[in-house]
C-alpha cells in the first residue's frame, strides 16, 4: 500500500502524465480542486481532451451558467469555458485523454 497527500500535488492534480503524481498515465488526468469564493480561471478550451467537472460542494459560474453541488459539467474539445467560484467550492476534474499542453486561452491562435 502506498500513501500520498493531496496537498503535495500541484493544484490538486494527482493522476496523469506529470509529476508529482500517484499514478502516471496519459489516458486521463484527475484532480480534486479547492477554490475560495471569488477565485477565477480565464476562458480556455482544449483541442484534444474532454473535461468533466463534478461540483462536490459550493457554487460556480462556467461559460455563463451557474452550477452547484451535484452538477456534472462536460466540456467537449473545442468548447470554451471560464470559471468563477461563487462560493467556496470543491470540484473533481477528469480530463480524457490526459493530453499535456492541451490548454489554450480563448482567442489564442495555435497551429497544430
Amino acid at each position: 500500500m502506498k500513501h500520498y497527500v493531496l496537498d503535495d500535488m500541484v493544484k490538486g492534480w494527482f493522476v496523469g502524465n506529470f509529476t508529482p503524481n500517484v499514478y502516471r498515465t496519459s489516458e486521463m488526468e484527475v484532480a480534486v480542486k479547492r477554490y475560495t469564493q471569488g477565485d477565477q480561471e480565464a476562458a480556455h478550451y482544449h483541442k484534444i481532451a474532454t473535461e468533466i467537472t463534478l461540483i462536490v460542494s459550493g457554487r460556480v459560474r462556467m461559460a455563463g451558467n451557474e452550477w452547484e453541488e451535484g452538477d456534472i459539467v462536460v466540456i467537449e474539445p473545442g468548447e470554451c469555458t471560464d470559471f468563477c467560484a461563487l462560493l467556496d467550492t470543491v470540484t473533481v476534474v477528469v480530463k480524457l485523454p490526459g493530453a499535456n499542453d492541451d490548454k489554450y486561452l480563448a482567442g489564442e491562435e495555435n497551429d497544430d
